[in-house]
């Protein structure tokens, strides 16, 4: 049966890096790969068309494909909506509809990039953490929300940071099953000294770790340590679990330990046979929007991740992630890693190596 890939581009550079992918999976199509892509609008791009960032017929032509690559949303341009109408909302309400609450973000160092980190060689060589972030609940979607004006005429901002065992659990579980795979390590991250729902967080996951995962070595951390911990030491972690708000910040900390945001794929992915959320972790770049220059390579990663995670093809996601170490190894470079590249010189050095 033909897999399917629904594409939304987005915003910035999205439609750039996204039109790199798009050239990878064809040459897989080409290849024999039996999967129809099809694209939709979103974010901004949605909103100077359709009023809205995330229509109602993008979000079920999501929910019927079997995995949906994007490219990133936001932009100056509509800094000035409000926050329910902004090109993040729409991709708030695409998680939240296709009920994708475990996002998984590798932090992988290539060897060839292993001069393009901050850091030293000696702590990001070889490195590969995968982050688990719980992707629908926390901060982010917590009610009450919202500015509100208080009897004296000062405002004040509401965010609610809340979760609920169930909420845990599902992404703890996640962590603990991908361990299985690795190193049989995870570090839960949360602030449990000075936040309830820290303390939840961590004896919900200490909990279902020893009635479940008792082969698992779980390891608990404060965010604000673990946050030191990345740039003292990071290769003492393997897999890291943590919730929607820490995980956003601490996986983007880490990116920065591979040489560039523009090499980090991510996955968001829920209930088993449901479709999956692939993007770069990158924003939409409008400083060096249309320019023609941005990474292509966490795009093209987050391809990979699609291929093993929801389209059932493990061998051609291994194949694109060769491809894609193989031109590093050679020198190919765009400018965030130092190089002169242009996104489709990159994307044609990749596919020079997916012969």
């Amino acid at each position: 049966m033909t897999k399917t890939l629904l594409l939304l581009a987005g915003d910035g550079i999205g439609p750039e890096v996204t039109a790199a992918a798009r050239r990878v999976a064809g040459r897989l199509i080409s290849q024999g790969l039996d999967l129809a892509v099809t694209e939709a609008r979103f974010g901004g791009a949605a909103i100077d068309v359709d009023g809205v960032p995330l229509t109602a017929d993008t979000l079920e032509a999501a929910k019927a494909a079997d995995a949906v690559l994007m490219g990133a949303v936001g932009g100056p341009q509509w800094a000035g909506q409000p926050y329910d109408k902004r090109p993040e909302a729409g991709l708030l309400a695409l998680r939240a509809g296709m009920q994708v609450y475990a996002n998984l973000r590798p932090a992988i160092c290539f060897a060839a990039l292993a001069d393009a980190s901050t850091l030293k060689r000696i702590h990001v060589e070889g490195l590969d953490i995968l982050f688990v972030r719980e992707l629908t609940g926390g901060v982010y979607f917590g009610e009450p929300r919202g500015i509100e004006t208080l009897a004296n005429g000062e405002k004040r901002g509401v965010n609610t940071h809340v979760y609920t065992s169930s909420e845990i659990e599902r992404v703890a579980r996640t962590a603990f099953e991908l361990a299985r795979g690795r190193k049989r390590e995870v570090v839960s991250a949360e602030k449990s000294n000075v936040m309830e729902a820290g303390l939840l967080w961590r004896q919900t996951v200490q909990a279902l770790r020893d009635a479940e995962y008792p082969d698992i070595k779980l390891t608990h951390m404060l965010a604000d340590n673990m946050a030191m911990q990345l740039v003292k030491y990071p290769k003492q972690f393997d897999v890291i679990l943590t919730d929607n708000l820490f995980g956003d910040m601490l996986s983007d900390e880490a990116a920065m330990l591979t040489g560039s945001l523009g090499m980090l794929p991510s996955a968001a992915i829920g209930a088993a046979g449901s479709p999956g959320l692939y993007e770069p972790i990158h924003g939409s770049a409008p400083d060096i929007a249309g320019r023609g220059v941005a990474n292509p390579c966490a795009a093209i990663l987050s391809l990979a991740m699609a291929l093993r995670h929801s389209l059932g093809q493990p061998d051609l996601a291994a194949r694109v992630e060769a491809a894609v170490e193989a031109a590093l190894n050679d020198g190919a470079r765009t400018p965030d890693l130092g190089g002169t590249l242009t996104t489709a010189a990159m994307a044609d050095a990749i596919l020079a190596h997916l012969k």
